[in-house]
């Protein structure tokens, strides 16, 4: 074959596959509906990948740049993302890091030494920095997110140099610089003691297994979706993903290495040459081995539930995400969805952006949500003004953030939420004002399933004169749902640093303890209402329930009683009273652990 026919057929299978991929920025990111129009793009871009390695010699010969390697790669890359948040199957993320380490190492991207850098091809290579990060921070691979974001910093700020004239187009990937850094300061802090995912190496306890297995309900539901949404001003995110959703999301997973999960750290460390920089994979083959995948997941792991993620969403827009899941919702399912937003107009945009050290803007760059969008250099959102909403801060409702005009368009009210009991509902609102959706406003006016509720503290607690600023740090009651040692260290103002790694263990073998002696009680207990008996055998669930339970006694020991109102979680219905706060088997547990940590003079007990 020719090299002007190999060339002419490139050209044709790249136009061909990008005018596949235009198309699929129009297919929702949620919802059951078939994804037979993704499978025609990856075999067009299989096949184009393919055909540039068949051809490769030629296609230098003909022209054929490096970056449109890269380009195709990253095409690749985002495809297997956009799969990931659709489907929540991490083997596509997996499959995604694997061709963004493949385009990084060869250096896809980059430009011959000394010469004048094209501005196109850097905010190529800008996206796909920020992709690549995002990717990274999903699969918990801290090594490669400290390397790409001083790569990243650096590129910015040569292209600010480079590229003076255009000095403007580069604001919006400064802020993202500064979000990513932000967002690794606040998290890096206890990553990778354990991961956030659901491992049985950490969360499957041995004595507990068997009443778990017996457990039996009258009705049994199976958790299949999530809608995670979030809003919080100058909160700490990357991109669309905020710090509340990220550990909430790798929260409702399964840990992908399942049985082959090992204590340790896995990363870059076995790439890095004896100069501490990347091995040099800049050769001509273009192979990725996408077999990589088969030796890094658990085969044997059940599927993770579906999540739809949703950042500053309007109150119509999440109400049709919602109406959609559950439309689509298999019998005998239930839908959890997890709202952390503030209940005041405007909450936070002064003072707490002050505080915080962050800054006004927020990087609208889109990374979660977008595949194939070009850079989007819209401004950031404008403040907003508080004159003439004060009353609201008492109602009834979460606010989703700006929208239009502002008022109270975008607030999201607990009726709002009615029509769709008529399916379960696990629902977790975590807000300064999540005590709007108790009993009477949403508990006990479904219409047609009781819905179990997890409903955060008005107000987070903390040791120290300092106090605690949720847009910094991110949300207490959360961290407690997700990472609940973690937060316990935060509550009494412990830092990782504070004890050494096997103190760290032994406090871990303490919870994980208290967690089997209390799905026993779960289990064996004949008061456990039927709503959350129903959901009792779901791990993911079951795992929440738990740690709500450690979270509101440790909440209730550390807080005076005459406080107990603001400071304290609530469920919906009533969890048995053997896993009160009150009780015995709760709070030795939180006792042992204070002692232990040296943090007892914290707590009030109860003569135990």
């Amino acid at each position: 074959m020719g090299d002007e026919v190999v060339a002419r057929t490139f050209r044709a299978l790249v136009e061909s596959a990008d005018q596949k991929f235009a198309r699929v920025r129009d297919v929702p990111a949620y919802g059951r509906g078939p994804n037979h129009y993704f499978q025609k793009v990856f075999k067009a871009y299989t096949r184009l990948w393919q055909y540039q390695q068949e051809n490769r010699s030629k296609l230098v010969e003909a022209g054929l740049q490096r970056w449109e390697i890269g380009e195709i790669a990253s095409r690749i890359g985002q495809l297997y993302f956009g799969q990931y948040m659709r489907t929540s199957e991490a083997r596509f993320l997996l499959e995604s890091y694997i061709f963004y380490e493949a385009i990084l190492n060869r250096g896809y991207f980059q430009g011959s030494k000394g010469s004048v850098k094209d501005l196109v091809l850097r905010f190529k290579e800008l996206r796909f920095y920020a992709r690549f990060l995002l990717v990274s921070l999903l699969m918990n691979r801290l090594e490669m997110v400290r390397v790409l974001v001083e790569r990243f910093r650096a590129l910015v700020d040569d292209c600010k140099v480079t590229f003076r004239e255009t000095k403007n187009n580069f604001r919006e990937w400064t802020l993202v610089v500064q979000e990513i850094v932000r967002f690794m300061k606040v998290e890096t802090a206890f990553m990778n003691v354990r991961p956030l995912r659901y491992c049985n190496l950490f969360d499957s306890y041995p004595s507990s297994l068997p009443y778990v297995a017996r457990f039996h309900a009258k009705k049994m539901l199976k958790f299949r979706d999530a809608l995670l949404a979030s809003y919080h001003r100058n909160e700490v995110k990357f991109a669309e993903l905020t710090l509340d959703t990220y550990r909430m999301l790798q929260c409702l997973e399964w840990e992908p290495s399942g049985s082959f999960y090992q204590k340790r750290t896995v990363g870059l460390n076995e790439k890095l040459n004896e100069n501490g920089a990347l091995n040099d994979h800049s050769g001509t083959s273009g192979l990725i081995d996408i077999n990589l995948v088969v030796d890094m997941t658990d085969p044997t792991l059940p599927p993770n539930p579906r999540k739809a993620i949703l950042y500053r969403p309007s109150v119509t827009q999440l109400i049709a995400v919602i109406a959609t899941i559950c439309e689509e919702l298999p019998p005998d399912s239930v839908m959890l969805i997890y709202l952390s937003a503030s209940g005041k107009f405007g909450h936070g945009n002064i003072s707490q952006m002050e505080n915080s050290g962050g800054t006004r803007k927020s990087s609208k760059v889109k990374v979660v949500s977008d595949l194939s969008h070009e850079f989007d250099g819209s401004m950031p959102e404008a403040p907003v003004n508080n004159k003439g909403h004060s009353s609201d801060c008492h109602e009834s409702f979460l606010w989703l953030g700006p929208k239009g005009n502002g008022g109270s368009s975008n607030n999201l009210y607990p009726g709002d939420i009615i029509p769709f009991t008529r399916r379960p509902l696990f629902l977790i609102i975590d807000s300064d004002n999540s005590h709007a959706f108790k009993a009477g406003e949403l508990h006990g006016a479904e219409r047609g399933e009781t819905s179990a509720l997890l409903l955060s503290p008005l107000k987070p607690a903390f040791k120290g004169p300092f106090g605690f600023d949720t847009m910094q740090n991110g949300s207490q009651f959360t961290f407690f749902l997700t990472a609940p040692l973690q937060a316990f260290y935060e509550l009494v103002g412990l830092s990782f640093s504070d004890t050494d790694l096997d103190a760290y263990n032994d406090a871990d073998k303490i919870l994980s303890t208290a967690f089997s002696e209390w799905e026993v009680i779960l289990c064996t207990s004949t008061s456990l209402d039927l709503v959350w008996a129903q959901v009792l055998s779901d791990p993911f669930l079951r795992r929440l329930i738990l740690r709500f339970i450690f979270c509101r006694c440790a909440l209730s020991l550390f807080c005076p009683p005459e406080d107990s109102e603001q400071y304290l979680p609530l469920c919906f219905p009533q969890l048995p009273s053997p896993v009160s706060p009150s009780s015995d088997a709760v709070q030795s547990a939180v006792l042992q652990l204070a002692n232990h940590l040296g943090v007892a003079e914290c707590f009030s007990f109860n003569n135990l």
